[in-house]
């Protein structure tokens, strides 16, 4: 069990910071939202959705501002994790994260990509603490599923009794 954060469980951090894992998001086409290989679980890419509702559509830049699109971002990494815990038994059985890779959907000059993945790099450190540290790619794309703002990616080591 992962218990990090100055010996707090993923769980109780979730629990001290109002939120819940919500339940894992239907795939919108042929490929499964997560799966557990060698230790680790890579998720598909996750969109900002809450119930199945994306939670922002458009441009960053246009019809999404940068804050709007970093929120985006930290409701997706919570489907992420959700993804991920389904694989390994819960959030307690993550043990560290690895990376993270955010794509932003911004209008042509956009540049703030950083900052809206910072969105969900900081609740990963809010949740796991210094085993939140990861490694990053933030990248610029012309659209995204559904017109999503966000979608990312991450990798998380698990616990091995978790296999």
């Amino acid at each position: 069990m992962n218990e990090e954060v100055g010996g707090t469980a993923p769980s109780q951090r979730l629990a001290e910071l109002g939120l819940t894992l919500p339940p894992v998001a239907v795939p919108l086409a042929a490929y499964i939202p997560a799966i557990a290989s060698a230790g680790q679980v890579f998720t598909s890419g996750q969109l900002p959705t809450v119930q199945g509702v994306l939670v922002a559509t458009g441009k960053v830049g246009a019809e999404v501002t940068a804050e709007q699109a970093a929120q985006a971002a930290r409701v997706a990494a919570l489907n992420a994790l959700a993804a991920a815990a389904s694989e390994v038994g819960g959030i307690d059985q993550i043990r560290r994260i690895v990376r993270l890779v955010v794509y932003v959907a911004g209008v042509p000059d956009f540049t703030g990509q950083p900052q809206v993945a910072n969105g969900a790099s900081e609740l990963l450190g809010e949740i796991f603490g210094p085993l939140g540290r990861h490694v990053r790619s933030a990248v610029g794309v012309a659209s995204l599923p559904l017109d999503a703002p966000v979608e990312l990616e991450l990798v998380v080591e698990a616990s091995a009794a978790s296999f």
